[in-house]
Parts: C-alpha cells; structure tokens; sequence
C-alpha cells in the first residue's frame, strides 16, 4: 500500500494517535491504497473511497463510504447517524481493541471491497425528506434559487434541507436560508469551498 508523506501528522494526533496509527498498520496489509482527504486517511480501491478514519470525541471510527451494503451479520456496523443512508463505521478506543479485533477489520475491508468490485451503488435518488414550508415558500417565488437548488446534487439538497429542516423556529430556517442562497446560487453545497 503507498503512502502520502503528508498522513504523518493525521497519524500524529495526541488523542488517537496510537489507535490511528494501529489501525493504519492493519489496513496496510489489505488492498486499499492510503491518501489524504478532507484532512482524513481516506482508503481507495480502483479509484473509489472505500473507508476513511477518523478520531471523534470518544473513539477512533473506520468509516466505510458504502456501510449499508456490506454484509454484517454480526451487527458490528454502526450507523453514522440517524439520518446517514450509506455510511457505517467499526468504533475503536485503545490500540489493544484494533490488535484484538484486527481479524475483523481485515474481513471488513475485505468485505467492502468486494462491494466496490461487484459496483453496488447506494440509492441516493430517493428523497424522501420533507422541505420545510420556509424553503418551499422560497423556491416558490424565486425561480433563480429554485433552478439553482434543483441542479445541486441530490446530496448537496439533502444538506440544505436537514441544516434547515432542524432549526425550530420559522425565523431561523427563514434566515438559514438567506445566508446560504448564495452559495445555492453558485452551485456549492453547504461544505463546499
């Protein structure tokens, strides 16, 4: 597996550091190829993310992009969050749980990259969320935004509507989408640079 020379300060992290670095020496035995994304270890096969790590509060995740459609009768999995539709990750705290589980971890991968080879897609398509009256309102008199909206992708609208969608007052998902027409307008999802 190559290696960036600019994962070393990922890897370097004073609270996960020893599990990062762990679970990069397990990784490092499979297929996956190693690279730099949005500031993360991200594992590619055939020019597609399969997992990426990350260190959180309470744990170090390896996450993998297409969770849902690995096989996972043990239920070790975890879903990202209530609202995530592809992600699962496998949760790690000490380097003794990766060494320990490592067998597992390789069988994962091993697993998620038989989904990349088989080419199983999530279905994104699906949106299945409701728009808050606010934004409707908006889309609906302003034919600029509504055409801006509608080009985003199909996870770029599903951001907007739960960031606006979670405000509790109708004067916040007013103002939230204020401040992020213009990017709608210039095709940017809300994470977008």
């Amino acid at each position: 597996m190559d290696r960036a020379p600019d994962l070393d300060s990922f890897f370097a992290d004073a609270t996960w550091g020893e599990v990062l670095s762990a679970l990069r020496a397990v990784l490092a035995g499979t297929e996956l190829g190693e690279t730099l994304k949005w500031g993360a270890a991200c594992y590619t096969f055939g020019g597609s993310n399969v997992a990426i790590l990350g260190g959180y509060s309470d744990c170090c995740r390896l996450a993998f992009f297409k969770g849902t459609l690995i096989s996972d009768p043990e239920g070790a999995l975890i879903l990202t969050g209530p609202r995530s539709r592809a992600s699962k990750y496998l949760r790690f705290q000490t380097p003794e749980q990766v060494a320990d589980r490592a067998d597992q971890v390789r069988d994962y991968v091993a697993r998620a990259i038989a989904v990349e080879k088989s080419g199983a897609k999530v279905d994104f398509a699906k949106d299945d969320l409701d728009y808050p009256e606010e934004l409707t309102e908006r889309l609906e008199e302003d034919e600029a935004f509504r055409a801006a909206f509608e080009a985003l992708t199909p996870g770029r609208r599903r951001g907007y509507v739960l960031h606006f969608s979670d405000a509790k007052q109708s004067r916040t998902r007013a103002a939230r989408i204020e401040k992020h027409r213009e990017r709608i307008l210039a095709g940017k999802g809300m994470h977008d640079r």
